[in-house]
């Protein structure tokens, strides 16, 4: 197993604090790549230095206590330029420096499981590597499957030849074009049902509360990026309403670049959606921060207008009242469940069922018995608010989406 220090950088209007969260969710990010944490630094900067990101002496400092601990790994919780991590590899020799985007690449390799999934990250990883490549990035060999080596890992490294990683790249384009097309298919013959997306923080509880809410068994561990792939799921929440689920891959914050890119055929499905159900950790101690990630890249997907409601999970772990109560006044409108306990989950439901039912119409039939199929049309497909039995025809009253309505009577 690999061994870490960690770094971080408390720049201007940052408090020791925010990098102490930070550092703990950086951790959780090592402890899901399987790298055991043996120590922490950080440093306070008025600007980013361009050669090392940290000053020098610091520089040298980081290095020499990683050697001290018996680390084998540097991580930064920033994004170092190219021309950074070379210098690092010049500084360090033989301890390999990496920072949070490749971390977080190296996570996402391990737990695609589907063909979207593997292409993506694929094509996210060759991009980022390109400029970056040196002899030292043995650390992620187990990604380096097919990206162009000529022979095994380790010290052939160096021989990846840079043609090839972009030719990779352009392969991987073609491919996930071909599979967004296919996506685009599936989407559009959805379009007629209501749909609601889970997003939110990665390990906020969301594929939690899409079993709790669909009974359905997605793959659930409390760790960071357990599940990368969007599943989507009819969920009926009573005899009259039913409505397509999705459960999104999570959000985290400095999600590298290429990686948003990547998956942005995955995350069309939340602006297919007709309400947004955004899932938080209420035992959080950075919701905020939380919070505007998901925001951010809410909006830089172009999903600014759709319906969002914040759904605050894990309430069982909330060990103060008065926090709950500090959450519930800064954020009116919210929801409060805990997924894992089954907690307060109807309240979540009665709220889909609000806004499902805001473009719904009523309206008042008189239908022969000879046109059997309308009627039993209407009967799975509306709310029958009335019906009276005629000689030769039924009168209904019927609530429902106004154009499945419209279909139906023609």
């Amino acid at each position: 197993m690999d061994k870490a220090l960690l770094v971080g950088v408390i720049l201007p209007n940052k408090y020791q604090n925010d990098i102490e969260n930070y550092l703990s969710e950086i951790s959780l990010l090592a402890k899901t790549a399987e790298v055991e944490v043996l120590g922490r630094i950080t440093q306070n900067l008025s600007k980013v230095n361009p050669a090392f990101y940290i000053g020098k002496g610091k520089a040298n400092q980081v290095v020499e206590q990683a050697k001290i601990l018996d680390a084998n790994l540097i991580i930064f919780d920033e994004e170092l330029s190219p021309a950074q991590i070379k210098n690092y590899h010049k500084l360090a020799k033989d301890i390999k420096v990496i920072d949070r985007s490749a971390l977080i690449l190296d996570i996402f390799k391990k737990h695609a499981k589907t063909r979207e999934a593997k292409t993506q990250v694929e094509l996210a990883f060759c991009q980022y590597l390109l400029p970056r490549l040196t002899r030292q990035w043995t650390h992620l060999e187990r990604q380096m499957g097919g990206v162009g080596t000529r022979a095994g890992m380790g010290e052939t490294q160096i021989e990846i030849d840079r043609r090839l990683v972009r030719d990779k790249i352009s392969k991987l384009k073609v491919e996930l074009k071909k599979i967004e097309k296919e996506r685009k298919t599936q989407s559009r013959n959805r379009k007629e049902e209501f749909s609601v997306a889970l997003v939110g923080y990665t390990n906020a509880g969301k594929s939690t509360l899409f079993n709790s809410l669909t009974g359905n068994e997605v793959y659930v561990k409390d760790q960071l990026f357990a599940t990368l792939d969007t599943t989507i799921r009819k969920f009926r929440i009573n005899k009259n309403h039913k409505v397509l689920i999705s459960d999104t891959v999570g959000f985290i914050r400095k999600l590298p670049h290429n990686l948003v890119a990547s998956f942005r055929s995955t995350l069309k499905e939340v602006l297919d959606s007709n309400l947004i159900l955004i899932v938080l950790d209420s035992s959080s101690p950075i919701i905020d921060d939380h919070l505007n990630t998901i925001k951010m890249v809410l909006d830089d997907l172009g999903a600014k207008e759709i319906p969002q409601t914040i759904i605050f999970n894990k309430i069982d772990l909330v060990k103060e009242e008065s926090e709950l109560i500090w959450l519930k006044n800064n954020y009116p409108g919210s929801i409060f469940v805990s997924a894992l306990r089954h907690l307060k989950l109807d309240d979540i439901k009665d709220h889909i069922i609000e806004k499902l039912e805001n473009d719904f119409v009523i309206f008042d039939l008189n239908i022969p018995y000879s046109e059997g199929k309308k009627i039993s049309q209407l009967k799975n497909q509306a709310e029958i608010l009335h019906e009276v039995y005629g000689d030769e025809e039924i009168s209904l009253k019927v609530k429902g989406k106004k154009e499945i309505l419209d279909k139906i009577i023609g």
